[in-house]
């Protein structure tokens, strides 16, 4: 079973339409959103601390299982042609079945 790692630059609402979107594609056999494990050390007497760019777009992982490789593919195609769309940044990582 292919597993994709998507990691998804933008908002919450981004990042739930990209769930949806699984949800509703055939040959997804489970969707996790995984927690952020990566502690940020923002410190907070930096001359940047509070800036704008300190409070850009979120970041939101999810990992995807697929049936097969036509599946994991077709996820790929769907997740990339949303992002566009919704103007997100979205990786994907795959690992395939061991």
């Amino acid at each position: 079973m292919p597993l994709l790692r998507l990691r998804i630059t933008g908002s919450e609402d981004t990042a739930r339409a990209i769930g949806n979107l699984l949800s509703s594609l055939e040959g997804v056999d489970h969707i996790e959103e995984v927690a952020d494990l990566m502690p940020h050390m923002d410190d907070p007497d930096s001359s940047s601390a509070g800036l704008p760019d300190d409070r850009g777009p979120g970041v939101h992982e999810l990992e995807v299982e697929a049936s097969n490789a036509y599946s994991a593919n077709k996820v790929r195609r769907a997740v990339e042609e949303l992002a566009l769309e919704l103007d997100a940044m979205v990786e994907i990582e795959t690992e395939e079945e061991r």
